[in-house]
């Protein structure tokens, strides 16, 4: 299994309208999504990105890496609500998602991301 880095686009615009300089990519994902409401993001989740499936397995807890991207750029996208795993957070999502690949495929900057399976 491999693991990739899920977050999306309109999460990237919040943190942007509070004043970090980001673009897609910044946040060291692999996978940027535009039209997923971050808040309904759920481990078990099974997505279509292209011809590869991914699925969503654990909220990223982001690092000291990040740091260079703004003060307090950890606390904007994680609190200690997303890390009891509470998706009522207003950080809920920001952080991204990492996922496993369940079925290799090519994915291309345009390819639509589509709910598959819901949970497990």
């Amino acid at each position: 299994m491999k693991a990739v880095l899920l977050v999306t686009a309109e999460g990237i615009d919040e943190l942007v309208a509070l004043g970090f300089p980001l673009r897609p990519g910044d946040l060291g994902e692999n996978i940027t999504t535009r039209g997923l409401d971050r808040r309904c993001l759920r481990a078990g989740q099974r997505y279509h990105v292209g011809g590869a499936v991914i699925e969503l397995s654990e909220m990223r807890a982001p690092c000291n890496t990040l740091n260079v991207l703004g003060a307090g750029i950890q606390a904007a996208i994680y609190d200690s609500r997303v890390k009891a795993g509470d998706p009522s957070s207003p950080r809920w999502g920001l952080s991204g998602f990492y996922a496993s690949v369940v079925k290799a495929g090519k994915a291309r900057p345009g390819d639509p991301v589509a709910l598959v399976k819901e949970f497990g």
